[in-house]
């Protein structure tokens, strides 16, 4: 998630500390650099402008040059303008106050509405409520069939219809099923454009204007860049949107619409997708969206995250056995497993306070399906001893591992550092040793 930005604004501010006291010249050289990097990942311009300008007058404006520590004043700065042209606070979906509450999904074709659609059908089955899902999209072949599949994959029912009809009669139709199912949210998927032209403008205000939606999210599509900002912005206009799902933000693309989309629509960005999973649904934090940028992690996200997949008894224990130096490879590969649950890998190091450099160090290609499939398959050529005691693991015991796993004695030697990398790691978050985000796991976890 725009691991480029992360890793040139770390660069910046480390070099700008290295100055120890800084001059108006070397703000300003700072500030060119994140200008350029923020270009770079396909941040709007007029977004950039201004948000440098903002940095640099109030740096200058708060004596940042005469302080102790300047660097990390303007890195403070960086931080609180980042959570700013994000929106400030966090926005959470509207709930009606009378009848179902009613979410209409646009956007362009290829965007994700529709696997978007079944995961708030999730989201809100999760939360207790009762979805219904609406198929209104004609166009794209096998889009009502897949919004089926998705809807027996989570649980909820879906309304669709056999035969072509206007978007409109199609959600007239749906509301009076829901009302038949008790059903106390409709989310409604609809067909995709490549442009917004007039007749489908008119489309997706009519049937805003008869299922009077409780939201309207339009959904931005973070690989198309500011194209898709822009078109966001002709949505809004088209049917009045109340909120903004940037998907696919876990790719490798550039990722700038992320932080250009607020400014430029001015509504708020509600959730973002960071996966392949149905689960893979977040609700959009500016702050802790910004600290991740800045690469200072984000731990509650992370606990929550933890909660809601793994369960918070199993996540205690496991923090408790880590307090106590009883945390071995049996328990490392049964958390894998939970882990797997909790999304990409690459994902979750970007919640972990300086987890960047290991993330550069395990290189793109280990951070996917295959390290786990490695991991797992050195870890089930041990023993249960060798499992439970790895101080244990002399050449020769590596050298069976390997070839039982088909793996080599360095790949071996590579999970071994690894997990005593994370396990170090996690017993200071845990334990409360060290400062900053150590100790808050276990605040957070309550024990």
């Amino acid at each position: 998630m725009l691991d480029a930005l992360s890793e040139r604004l770390q660069g910046t501010f480390k070099r700008l500390g290295s100055h120890g006291k800084i001059t108006e010249a070397d703000l300003d050289v700072a500030l060119r650099e994140v200008r350029v990097a923020l270009l770079e990942a396909d941040v709007n311009f007029k977004v950039v402008r201004d948000f440098i300008a903002a940095v640099r007058e109030k740096a200058l404006g708060q004596d940042v040059m005469q302080s102790i520590t300047p660097a990390q004043q303007v890195i403070g700065i960086v931080n609180e303008q980042l959570v700013e042209i994000l929106g400030g606070n966090q926005e959470p979906l509207k709930r009606a106050s009378q009848g179902p509450t009613k979410i209409l999904v646009c956007g362009v074709k290829g965007s994700g509405k529709t696997t978007l659609t079944a995961r708030l059908g999730l989201h809100l089955k999760s939360q207790g409520m009762r979805p219904l899902l609406v198929a209104t999209d004609f166009e794209r072949v096998a889009a009502t069939e897949q919004l089926q599949v998705l809807g027996q994959q989570i649980g909820v029912p879906v309304y669709a219809e056999e035969r072509e009809a206007p978007a409109p009669a199609v959600g007239k139709r749906a509301l009076r099923e829901a009302e038949r199912l008790n059903a106390n949210a409709v989310i409604v998927d609809t067909r995709g454009a490549v442009a917004l032209d007039d007749d489908f403008a008119d489309e997706l205000a009519a049937l805003a204007d008869e299922i009077d939606p409780t939201e309207v999210l339009i959904v931005v599509d973070s690989m198309t860049g500011q194209e898709a900002v822009n078109l966001a912005k002709e949505f809004d206009e088209a049917v009045e949107g109340t909120g903004i799902v940037v998907t696919k933000v876990d790719s490798d693309a550039r990722g700038g619409a992320v932080l250009s989309v607020r400014q430029v629509t001015g509504l708020p960005v509600k959730f973002i997708t960071t996966g392949e999973r149905l689960e893979a649904l977040e609700s959009f934090y500016p702050d802790r969206f910004a600290s991740r940028v800045l690469g200072m992690g984000d731990v509650v996200s992370l606990v929550e995250k933890a909660r809601e997949t793994i369960g918070e008894r199993d996540v205690k224990d496991v923090a408790r056995r880590m307090q106590r130096g009883e945390f071995d490879l049996e328990d490392f590969l049964q958390q894998m497993e939970q882990v797997k649950k909790m999304g990409p890998l690459s994902g979750l190091l970007d919640m972990m306070p300086g987890m960047g450099g290991l993330k550069a160090q395990m290189g793109g290609a280990s951070l996917d399906e295959d390290y786990f499939k490695q991991t797992t398959a050195i870890i089930q050529s041990m023993t249960m001893e060798e499992r439970r005691r790895p101080d244990i693991l002399n050449g020769s015991r590596r050298r069976r591992i390997a070839h039982g796993s088909g793996t080599t004695p360095a790949d071996v030697n590579r999970m071994l550092n690894q997990f005593n990398q994370a396990k170090k790691l996690m017993q200071a978050m845990t334990g409360g040793k060290g400062s900053g985000g150590a100790g808050g796991l276990r605040r957070l976890l309550g024990f």
